[in-house]
């Protein structure tokens, strides 16, 4: 399923020329937004005309939003129409290829500077070792961030899944040998991408899921968290616009019963 473009106009001009995203409802400034920690986030997409977007934005520091610029670490190898391309490399209407062998167009990337030992706000990232899930999975070592799924199942879920392959939060498979927490002290840049359908793609070999919000992730915020959330998308007017999952998810952590 395509991704809609019904959203009203979510940016506006500044005077360095540069597209800055605007909130668009005026009760974003209420004061649970104001006290909430800020993170800021860097857009660059294509509109629903085709010209490009490119914008800048201070958001609340949740997962909700911290979900959608935290996948992969610069470097990520991304498979395209025209082989892998770095992460940090790829633009807007470059074609990726999907586990479904039908390529889809890449419509939006998001950034965002993660500092994984800070005091009080720690984010670690997780480090897969060469061959971890087999020959070439990953080709050599891949960092990737708390946004990141793979389409693997862990053992503990293989029964609950019955066959399927699941889209599992990267974190679950932290070993301590081939798969391991890493926590610099220096900022890292983190990235996630959207296609024009949510898509399983190769990340350094590794088979792993675009972005997505889930179709329920937004139910239970204000709408001021809503829509500041959806104005990051310029392309998106509301969340049934990202289309269907092209996978099952795995349940979250917290879910299981040991």
């Amino acid at each position: 399923m395509t991704l809609t473009a019904t959203t009203t106009r979510a940016y506006v001009q500044t005077q360095s020329g540069v597209n800055a995203i605007a909130p668009r409802s005026a009760d974003m400034r209420g004061s649970a937004l104001q006290t909430q920690s800020k993170r800021s986030f860097e857009v660059t997409a294509l509109r629903s005309d085709g010209s490009l977007f490119i914008g800048q934005s201070r958001g609340p520091a949740i997962p909700l939003f911290e979900s959608a610029f935290s996948a992969f670490a610069r470097g990520s190898l991304i498979q395209t129409t025209m082989g892998p391309v770095a992460v940090e490399d790829l633009q807007p209407g470059d074609m990726i290829e999907t586990s479904t062998k039908e390529p889809a167009k890449l419509i939006w990337i998001g950034s965002s500077s993660f500092v994984p030992a800070e005091t009080g706000r720690r984010t670690p990232l997780i480090r897969f070792m060469a061959d971890s899930f087999g020959e070439s999975r990953p080709s050599a070592f891949l960092t990737v961030g708390p946004g990141a799924r793979i389409l693997q199942t862990p053992p503990a879920l293989r029964a609950i899944a019955d066959g399927q392959q699941l889209l599992t939060p990267a974190r679950q498979f932290v070993d301590g040998v081939n798969v391991i927490e890493v926590a610099p002290p220096t900022p890292v840049r983190l990235f996630h991408i959207c296609l024009s359908r949510h898509a399983v793609i190769k990340v350094g070999g590794l088979e792993m899921e675009t972005f997505h919000p889930g179709a329920n992730t937004t139910r239970d915020i204000s709408h001021a968290l809503r829509d500041r959330f959806l104005s990051l998308f310029p392309q998106i007017g509301h969340i049934s616009d990202f289309g269907p999952l092209a996978h099952q998810r795995a349940p979250k952590e917290d879910t299981l019963i040991g």
